[in-house]
């Protein structure tokens, strides 16, 4: 699986919307509809809805 990318300010705002703690989730794909966010030590991937 691809690495992972620091979430930006706007990411972590999103993020941290639904109930996650932006410091412990990359995001591995930002589409139009769903971001894609894996977790930085477990590896955990979540699809989140925009």
């Amino acid at each position: 699986m691809k690495s992972g990318k620091r979430p930006n300010k706007k990411q972590k705002i999103f993020i941290s919307q639904h109930g996650l703690n932006p410091d412990n989730w990359l995001i591995v794909k930002n589409l139009d509809s769903e971001m894609h966010v894996i977790h930085r030590e477990v590896g955990q991937v979540k699809v989140l809805q925009k």
